[in-house]
């Protein structure tokens, strides 16, 4: 029982960090992109290097003229943030707490829709949109392989053997 606990809690610590680390990035956004294609990490000329100098100028001109508009990056950031601090509850006890890996599940599945109807609409390059998609697969993969311990978790403290 031990060893799914340590599971559990590594996985969502790993969770809990990517989202994080995916809402403090927001706030360094133009410098990050510029970072990436002043490293040429991108080959030159490629659909993606197109795509990149065509967010920072977007950005940049935003910015510029309308700086109120990166307010919208700042909430987006701190709902990372705070989303990240509900799996903690999940960390502290996985089996009351399971309704947020079951929340994070159905979110991980709502992604695909907004990616292909949002990103549609907003003119996103299909690759882009892809790129997107891959975090709520990814995050789905984590997510269930999550669940099913929680599951092995109940089975094994409901069949009286736990302690814990």
């Amino acid at each position: 029982m031990t060893k799914l606990f340590t599971q559990i809690r590594i996985l969502i610590i790993i969770f809990i960090i990517v989202l994080l680390l995916s809402g403090i990035t927001v706030f360094p956004l133009i410098s990050e992109l510029k970072f990436l294609l002043g490293i040429h990490f991108f080959e030159e000329g490629s659909i993606i290097q197109q795509w990149l100098l065509k967010v920072v100028a977007g950005l940049e001109i935003t910015q510029k003229e309308y700086p109120f508009i990166f307010y919208g990056f700042d909430w987006l950031a701190f709902a990372h943030i705070v989303i990240a601090f509900l799996f903690i509850g999940v960390y502290q006890h996985p089996v009351r707490n399971r309704w947020i890996i079951q929340w994070a599940i159905i979110t991980c599945i709502c992604i695909f829709p907004l990616a292909f109807i949002a990103g549609g609409i907003r003119g996103i390059p299909f690759f882009h949109i892809l790129i997107d998609c891959s975090f709520g697969v990814v995050g789905l993969i984590v997510l269930f392989f999550i669940q099913n311990r929680i599951k092995e978790l109940k089975k094994y403290r409901t069949s009286g053997k736990a302690g814990h």
